[in-house]
């Protein structure tokens, strides 16, 4: 398992489209893909429970990749979140 500590940067937060591009590069591996915010812990793979959870810009997030793929997986959604998920 492997855990990173990131800040969302995108000026919208995850609404909609950015949270769509999260969750379909999430959908790319085998591995769990977990985002944590405060109490709650999403699944990474699901825009709908990504966009409920409300994640605004600035928000400091847990990525948690877990499974045959992880370390592929980590590198690729960390980046992804880190460039603003296309929004920058």
């Amino acid at each position: 398992m492997l855990k990173k500590t990131l800040t969302v940067v995108n000026p919208s937060g995850l609404h909609l489209r950015p949270a769509g591009v999260l969750s379909q590069t999430a959908m790319k591996f085998k591995c769990d893909v977990i985002i944590e915010c405060g109490e709650k812990r999403i699944v990474a793979k699901s825009v709908l429970n990504v966009m409920a959870a409300g994640i605004k810009s600035g928000t400091e997030i847990t990525l948690i990749c877990d499974g045959e793929d992880e370390a592929e997986a980590m590198e690729t959604v960390s980046g992804a979140i880190e460039s603003g998920l296309g929004e920058m």
